[in-house]
């Protein structure tokens, strides 16, 4: 049996095909690459099989070239009873100078479920190091926030 991982990063190649009008990788290819970090992580950590839940605080700060070398790295920084909360930063560069550079950075939350789609229990996880901390205390302050923001959005669901 594998022991349970806390991150990983997975590596993607910027393709003719992710590229958006403008020329630049649009942010759907980016976001699937987040979301297939975010389960491999999830999954790695839980040791079952996981859904997301949320991404928020995707924030785009610089684009990805076609034929840029992608790198998503994805971390648990809190774990509740069946979610994960999965902070996840994206890297590109070009493939012969290998500088990489930040593109994108957000938060997803994965939820371990069993084969009935219930929630399944997932290994707490307990920060050590001081940066695991604070990473672990910002996830906390989340939560509050992305319930306030939760009941603001409610009207956005309602009959329009």
């Amino acid at each position: 049996m594998l022991q349970a991982k806390r991150d990983i990063t997975l590596r993607f190649l910027a393709e003719p095909q992710d590229v958006n009008f403008g020329g630049k990788v649009h942010g759907g290819a980016v976001m699937k690459w987040i979301d297939l970090a975010a389960y491999a992580c999830a999954a790695g950590w839980s040791g079952c099989y996981c859904v997301t839940a949320y991404a928020g605080g995707i924030r785009f700060v610089a684009p990805i070239h076609v034929g840029s070398l992608v790198e998503v790295e994805a971390k648990v920084i809190y774990t509740g009873k069946s979610s994960m909360h999965i902070a996840l930063k994206v890297n590109a560069c070009d493939p012969k100078s290998l500088n990489l550079r930040l593109t994108t950075h957000c938060i997803v939350i994965m939820v371990a479920v069993d084969q009935n789609g219930q929630p399944e229990r997932v290994p707490p996880w307990i920060p050590e190091l001081d940066y695991d901390k604070k990473q672990h205390e910002t996830a906390i302050k989340l939560i509050a926030m992305r319930k306030k923001i939760g009941e603001e959005m409610q009207i956005f669901s309602e009959k329009m």
